[in-house]
Parts: structure tokens; sequence; C-alpha cells
């Protein structure tokens, strides 16, 4: 649903990642990752493994003894990114090991690139270390290769993703995830909380709930002692004094009981949502929930128990059959809806989808302007809510000070990568990437806000 963190390549990496004093002989690995934030996690735990197995991670492509491509394959221009990193790999390392989403399809791969070394699937943890120790034989040596408690993360410190589950139950006809990572497959609680337990005590202090359904999280324990574990969890979560962001939350109905916790803060108030259309019919040739006049209802209820709530959501314009009535339809609703933070995609066949074989495909001049009018809405909508903020104080974090002492911070609204920003441009001396402070909002723009340090 979003293409969250940026490309993650050896040269671009977070440079907290490395360790400049490589022992003599230690094998190198570099990674470049792509797509959602659950593929920068499963990134994560590959390179958690090999630091823990004696690897160094390489900031390089030439410092590296062989580099890791973890592609994504949700959309065709998804695949042809995949497709070109490890093109770019292959020139500038030569030894190529492919994984991920696009892993699914190795035959793909291998036809446009066969010089890879190996190719796995996503989720695949263990037969990529197989091809990292073919390709470059460990060497350990515990007595100074040393893993962090939290192990090996590619994002800032101060947040992080927790991936509570794999796959989904969802059938919608326009996505292919299930069929490459499975039906929905919960972690335990207590692994969860474990991890994230481990990550705030090394200094996160914002946690980024992911999954491909985080309100069906637990449903498929067939001994579960509760309908929806996701609350307990969430509770749980809570307590650990991080701010925790809930995204790819399905509007079931048990979710309403999560916006008490919103209001009490003990997570924050905000719901990622993928919406996808307003129409019902739109809805249902998607092989989705269609009761949108009921999840107006639901909005409403959420605004009701938990004012300061914000939604994010993303759509799709062009769909197959949808009609200028339907795209109408769905402006409305969305003028209805008021969502804080809307992203909007233009309808691409995928391979093996099974939306491809829906009649009436809408031509992409059609798509493009439907994307700008749907977009024009949404922002117009965002500079309002914005503008309501002037005048106000609000707690961020801070993401980044740059050489000019420029902060650019996220407000309890606002996801990294996704959302909008809040900036300072002045008596920001004594700030630190990761602090939280509170800051008077003095203008707005129409994604972001800027403001200065509260007294």
């Amino acid at each position: 649903m979003s293409t969250n963190p940026p490309n993650l390549r050896p040269d671009l990496a977070p440079k907290a990642i490395f360790d400049p004093n490589r022992r003599e002989g230690q094998p190198t690995v570099g990674m470049v990752s792509l797509g959602c934030p659950k593929a920068l996690v499963d990134s994560e735990r590959i390179l958690t493994r090999l630091r823990a197995e004696g690897y160094q991670i390489s900031a390089d492509y030439s410092g590296a003894d062989a580099v890791i491509v973890n592609t994504c394959g949700f959309l065709d221009s998804a695949k042809a990114e995949s497709l070109e990193a490890i093109g770019e790999a292959l020139t500038e390392n030569g030894k190529v090991i492919v994984t991920g989403c696009l892993g699914a399809e190795p035959e793909y791969i291998t036809g446009v690139h066969p010089k890879v070394l190996a190719v796995t699937g996503p989720q695949q943890y263990e037969q990529v270390l197989d091809a990292v120790h073919i390709a470059v034989p460990p060497a350990p040596d515990p007595f100074v290769d040393l893993l962090p408690a939290a192990g090996v993360k590619l994002t800032p410190r101060h947040y992080s993703y927790l991936k509570i589950s794999e796959g989904c139950n969802h059938a919608c006809k326009f996505c292919i995830i299930p069929d490459m990572r499975g039906k929905l497959a919960s972690r335990p609680a207590r692994a969860v909380l474990r991890e994230a337990e481990k990550l705030v005590e090394s200094g996160v202090k914002e946690l980024l709930v992911i999954s491909q359904d985080t309100s069906a999280y637990g449903t498929d324990w067939k001994d579960r002692d509760e309908k929806a574990p996701i609350l307990s969890l969430a509770r749980e979560l809570g307590q650990f004094g991080a701010w925790v962001r809930m995204h790819y939350v399905y509007p079931y109905p048990h979710v309403r009981e999560m916006i008490p916790m919103m209001a009490e803060g003990l997570i924050l108030p905000y719901l990622d949502i993928p919406f996808q259309h307003g129409h019902p019919d739109v809805l249902r040739r998607m092989a989705r929930p269609a009761a949108s006049a009921k999840v107006l209802e639901e909005v409403a209820a959420w605004r009701a128990d938990c004012p300061d709530i914000t939604l994010r959501s993303t759509f799709i314009v062009g769909y197959p059959g949808e009609t200028e009535a339907e795209f109408d339809y769905m402006l409305d609703w969305l003028d209805e809806a008021q969502l804080d933070r809307v992203g909007c995609f233009k309808y691409e066949n995928v391979a093996g989808a099974r939306s491809n074989a829906l009649p009436d495909h809408v031509p992409e001049d059609v798509k493009q302007d439907r994307w700008d009018r749907f977009m024009a809405k949404a922002q117009a909508i965002s500079e309002a809510k914005l503008a309501a903020k002037v005048g106000s104080v609000q707690q961020v974090i801070v993401d980044d000070i740059d050489e000019d002492g420029v902060a650019t911070c996220r407000t309890k609204a606002d996801a990294p990568e996704i959302d909008g920003n809040l900036f300072i441009d002045e008596g920001t001396a004594g700030l630190s990437v990761g602090d939280m402070v509170m800051v008077e909002v003095d203008e707005a723009g129409e994604y972001d806000l800027w403001g200065c340090i509260s007294k």
C-alpha cells in the first residue's frame, strides 16, 4: 500500500549501522531494500542474523563481498524498479542474491538477470542465509562481533517498525500479496512485546505497528481467548511509554474499542486505513467490503470519542469499470469523510491479479485526469485542516536537523516518510535528533506546518 521508506542502497544507508573498524578477514554484505516498511523489517531481520554470524554490513557496493537485493513486486512499476536495482547491483558488485516479494517469481528475475547467485521469496530468511553462506562463507569471532540488543535497524534510532503478523486473508481482486506472502500468520503476543520492550530500552521513542491487516491480528489463532487480540496488544504496547502508531487497520467493528485508548493517550490518535474507494459498486468489483455509508458512520463515531484523531488512507482511481459517476461519488465521499492524510494510486494491472480480467478498463488519460482531480480535493482538505492548527501547541519528535539549524519534525498526526512535517527554523541550537518538544504552530501550508519551540 505504501512506498514508505526510501530505497536503502549500501551507499545511502544510515551510517549508524556500519562499524568502520572492520577486522581483518571479516566478510561483508551490502543490502538494497525496496518497497514498504514490511519489507524493511525483513531486511533488518536478515542483517541482524548476518551480524550475529560475524558479517560486516558494507556501506558501498565496492566494499561488499556480496549484495542482497530485497525486492518489491506489488505493481508492475515496482517490479521494474526491482529489476533495475538488481541490474545496478550486478554492475557495481557482481555477486547478487535476490529475495523479497518479486522473488516469488524466480523465472521472471533470472530471465532478465541470469547471473544472480540465488533467488528466494519473501520471509525466506533461512534460504537467504544459506545463499550468503555459499557466496561468502562466514568467519565469526565471538570476542569482537557484538550485536546490538535491538538487532540491526535500518531506520533512525528514535523510531522503528514493529511487524506483528505476516500475510493476509483478504482476496482483493487487484492484489497478489496473499499469493506472495500467504495467509494471515500472527506473531505470538509475547514475542511482539519482547521486541517492543528491547526497542524502547535501546532508545526507540516511536513504534510503528505494521502488517498486511493489523486489526485482524491474532484472529488466526484457533485457541484464542478473545475475539480481537489486537486490542489487548495495543493496550500492552501503550505501557512502554513510546508513541505507538497503528498502520494498515481495516475498519472492523472492534476498531471502535481501540479509540478510547487513543483518547487516554495510550496509543497515538492515528489510524492508517486502506479505504481504496468510496463507491459501493467499485468496492464490490474490488471484492472489498462495500458498506461505505457505514464507514462514514464509524468515522463520525471515532471522532466523537477522540476529537484529535488523525485519519490517513489510500485510494485507487481508474479501477476497471469505474464510471465518471462512481468517481464523482468518491469525491463527495471524501468531502464528507474529511480525511486528514490521503494518498492515491492510478490503477495498474498486476500479473496474476484477478482484476486484470475485468471488463471496461479505464484509459490512461482518464486515470491521470481523475488522479489530478482527486489529489486537488485531498490537498484542499489537508490545507484547511492544517490551517486550523495555527496557534495550537503540538508535541513533536525531531527527525533531522540540517546544517542551517532547521529542524524537521513530526507531530502525532504524521508518520515518517508518508505524511507531512513540522519545521522549526530558529532556536534549535539545543535540539538533537530524537528529542520530543512542544511547538507552537505559527504557519501552515498544504501538507506541512512551521512553528517555534513553545516557551
